[in-house]
């Protein structure tokens, strides 16, 4: 929680510089946003092409294994789905496209700011963060209520970093190779799916 916290600190500080203009204009004139996402997609492929246990898991999968992250994309959709149709300001597609982050803030809002404008993304961004907070909060609750694949669904692609040690803790280190399998397939995913909604 304190690197989602740190995250939020960061936004509400550039928030606050852009607002009363308290950085260099040429700063704001270029879009150095692209240059963030080039170096973002780098590094992220930096870590599923070195964490020689995220291709093991990859290249040992069964078809149940598979299901979890498929199940994962479906049960967002469906949810931001009914979002999307109970509010007139975020259209179906925006609300689709923000969904498809499955909470990888960093990743998501920069794309999305990219393809569709600097609203949706901080929509994404913090939509997104809301998701990885929620999880590391409620992951007890999800176990107890839900079953023990619950707060991997809620992690989305957070589920194989920042909220696997809270998922472990609560069902199990047994479900730390799904928890992580569901996390890589999403984050690969993750830039593909927005691209084709947006």
């Amino acid at each position: 929680m304190k690197g989602s916290l740190i995250i939020l600190s960061f936004f509400a500080g550039g928030l606050l510089l852009g607002m009363y203009k308290l950085i260099p204009s040429q700063f704001i004139e270029t879009d150095y946003s692209m240059y963030a996402l080039y170096i973002l997609m780098f590094l992220v492929g930096i870590g599923i092409g070195s964490n020689k246990k995220s291709l093991e898991i990859i290249k040992s999968i069964n078809f149940k294994i598979a299901l979890v992250p498929l199940s994962v994309i479906v049960g967002t959709y469906i949810g931001v789905s009914i979002f999307a149709l109970i509010q007139d300001n975020i259209g179906f597609i925006d609300a689709i496209a923000i969904g498809s982050g499955f909470g990888y803030y960093s990743l998501s809002s920069v794309l999305i700011s990219e393809l569709s404008g600097e609203t949706l993304g901080v929509i994404a961004l913090l939509s997104n963060i809301a998701r990885e907070i929620i999880t590391l909060l409620f992951t007890p609750i999800f176990a107890r209520y839900f079953g023990k694949l619950a707060p991997i669904a809620s992690g989305g692609a957070t589920s194989m970093d920042t909220t696997l040690p809270i998922i472990t803790k609560y069902i199990g280190s047994d479900y730390a190779i799904i928890s992580v399998f569901s996390g890589v397939v999403l984050t690969i995913l993750i830039p593909f799916l927005i691209a084709i909604i947006l």
